[in-house]
């Protein structure tokens, strides 16, 4: 047993060899990055390997749902014109779902629990935000920062919030993300501990841990489903950020 509930989130070397200036250590991030990445790949090799079928089956059912998912987020939010922007989304949306399910295997490394890992999502989402927005309105788009009708001395005002505000998008994307995988896992990994301690007590203590394990088996299953949510936040969020960029809401 860990003797901190934090001391799940570390980044711990697991192979390091450098050559000059280069560090090419392995990390336990690095390998729960490349699993859930292969896992993906897996899914859809099996798609293409079996085809689509008027019978789907398991592989299938996943990757329709998922797909369907990110297509109703996009139609939703964004529309018609959102449509060219579906491969990308969906990549954020699978990844997003897949670190956050595979965190929940026990020993395992819950990569989005790290908010450089979150920030580089936001971040990447956040730039091509911006990306859009220039190529479609060009200089046109300061107008995110000055709402239309806004008098000269209230956009003194005005203009500063709204430009901090953009830029603290990304922030609160990322935030958002990490601060709720990495709660829910350090509450459940606290949990697990007290059982645990309760278990080798002896005594009445060793009867009564069934409580606490009956309680991590629901937050649990509230953690299950956090993932599911924090991955369709997330994704809905990019929806609107790059639905703003197009209509300059």
């Amino acid at each position: 047993m860990l003797s901190s509930p934090l001391e799940q989130f570390q980044i711990l070397p697991l192979f390091s060899f450098g050559m000059n200036l280069f560090d090419f250590t392995i990390t336990n991030a690095m390998i729960s990055t490349f699993i859930s990445l292969f896992f993906f790949i897996f899914l859809f090799y099996c798609l293409s390997l079996y085809g689509l079928s008027c019978f789907p089956t398991r592989w299938q059912l996943i990757l329709e749902g998922l797909y369907t998912t990110t297509a109703g987020l996009i139609w939703d939010s964004v529309g018609l014109q959102g449509q060219k922007y579906f491969p990308f989304l969906f990549v954020i949306f699978s990844s997003i779902l897949i670190s956050n399910l595979s965190g929940l295997v026990p020993y395992s490394f819950t990569i989005t629990s790290h908010l450089i890992q979150t920030m580089v999502l936001a971040l990447t989402v956040f730039i091509g935000v911006i990306i859009i927005c220039v190529s479609k309105h060009g200089f046109h788009m300061l107008s995110l920062f000055l709402p239309g009708g806004t008098s000269i001395i209230l956009a003194f005002l005005l203009i500063p919030i709204e430009i901090v505000s953009y830029i603290f998008k990304p922030l609160s994307l990322a935030v958002r993300l990490f601060a709720n995988m990495m709660a829910g896992h350090t509450l459940l990994k606290v949990i697990a501990g007290f059982a645990w301690t309760m278990m080798g007590s002896g005594g009445l203590l060793l009867v009564a841990h069934i409580i606490p394990l009956g309680v991590l088996v629901i937050l649990f299953g509230l953690e299950l489903a956090v993932a599911l949510i924090q991955a369709y936040v997330f994704t809905i969020l990019s929806c609107i950020y790059i639905n703003d960029a197009i209509v300059l809401h």
